[in-house]
């Protein structure tokens, strides 16, 4: 006897965007050299353990290079015991430009469901806005928006679900 399958299933892919942390303007420094202020450190760590309750197993993380994001980046993967020398820094994630960053998202290889991405306003905000089904008035620094697509390959999503948001001062 033979048994044949027709059950039809979705392949998710599953983008958590994060906004760096607080960061400084108070140093005289280039934009992409600013760091994070006590704040923005104990936000991130405030996120990075509420997330340990529904993180997938699986993940790759990506993160612009600009110091406040590697900064937020390496509290979360010190949290979450993701090895930091696998983050993957990325120049072009340093983009404020939503069209940028949904370019440099559906660059992202399709071996990869999942993805933790460090980034910066505007572009995360106009970005979830566009993507997700929930609007965001402002993505705040250390918050994160999970947003999941039915797609097999990054470069063909669309309209995805908002399932997950997670903001500091919702924690406190």
């Amino acid at each position: 006897m033979k048994l044949f399958f027709t059950e039809n299933y979705a392949i998710m892919k599953n983008l958590i965007l994060i906004r760096h942390a607080k960061s400084s303007w108070e140093m005289p420094l280039n934009d992409i050299d600013r760091p994070i202020i006590q704040r923005g450190i104990s936000d991130a760590h405030l996120v990075a353990t509420n997330l340990l309750k529904s993180i997938p197993s699986t993940f790759v993380i990506h993160c612009s290079t600009a110091k406040r994001a590697q900064e937020t980046a390496f509290i979360f993967s010190n949290t979450i015991l993701y090895p930091s020398e696998s983050i993957i820094f990325r120049e072009e994630l340093y983009t404020f430009d939503e069209n940028r960053l949904e370019k440099n998202i559906k660059s992202i290889s399709n071996e990869h469901e999942n993805v933790i991405l460090f980034g910066h306003n505007d572009a995360i905000t106009n970005f979830v806005n566009k993507f997700g089904n929930i609007y965001i008035d402002n993505v705040p620094t250390a918050g994160l928006v999970w947003i999941q697509f039915e797609a097999e390959n990054w470069d063909k999503i669309k309209n995805g679900k908002t399932i997950k948001t997670i903001f500091p001062k919702n924690l406190k």
